[in-house]
């Protein structure tokens, strides 16, 4: 537990910690963090969501009442959905989505499981996937991997990869910035 301890801290790890101990006793880890993550999804994609979830504007009330038709909608109820009326009702909605993360970390390290972050400029082949997999499970000791894909055009070319708290940044865009700040320097 000494690693949960440290992968987790503050007012979200708390609330992750809870949450985590409760599922375990109630054997609904995977259901939880499945709940969870369609939730953060559903959040990220909707920027009226994210203000309803991150403004003290709203009140709690009206906060529980707008994400109940949600949850309902999303089909998250149980465990999960008694967990987001709670962080509402104590107002502390604001740092919900950190703690869908410290959630996941908890529950990853819970099935020996590492995330990698991978951003890259176009969509990658599913045989780059596993090669890129393959060392990534490597690189970590041989724990097993969990890809988090993302396309960012913007990066031009190559990869941004973070695996736990290492990043390597091969993309194209970085690498022309750091040929325009030695120009500059030069000039």
């Amino acid at each position: 537990m000494a690693e949960d301890s440290e992968t987790v801290s503050g007012v979200s790890g708390r609330y992750a910690s809870a949450l985590f101990a409760l599922a375990q006793e109630r054997v609904e880890t995977a259901a939880v963090a499945d709940a969870l993550g369609k939730l953060d999804d559903l959040i990220a994609g909707s920027p009226d969501l994210e203000r309803l979830v991150r403004s003290p504007v709203f009140s709690a009330k009206d906060q529980i009442k707008a994400l109940d038709a949600i949850l309902a909608q999303a089909g998250i109820s149980g465990t999960a959905a008694n967990f987001v009326r709670l962080v509402t009702v104590k107002r502390r909605l604001f740092a919900f989505r950190q703690m869908i993360a410290d959630y996941r970390k908890l529950y990853d390290a819970s099935r020996g499981v590492t995330r990698a972050e991978v951003t890259s400029a176009s969509a990658l082949s599913d045989e780059n996937l596993a090669a890129l997999k393959d060392q990534l499970k490597a690189a970590s000791s041989g724990r097993d991997i969990q890809l988090d894909v993302k396309v960012d055009p913007s990066i031009i070319g190559g990869l941004i990869v973070k695996l736990g708290s290492r990043m390597v940044d091969s993309s194209l865009r970085t690498k022309l910035n750091a040929i325009r700040l030695a120009m500059k320097e030069v000039g």
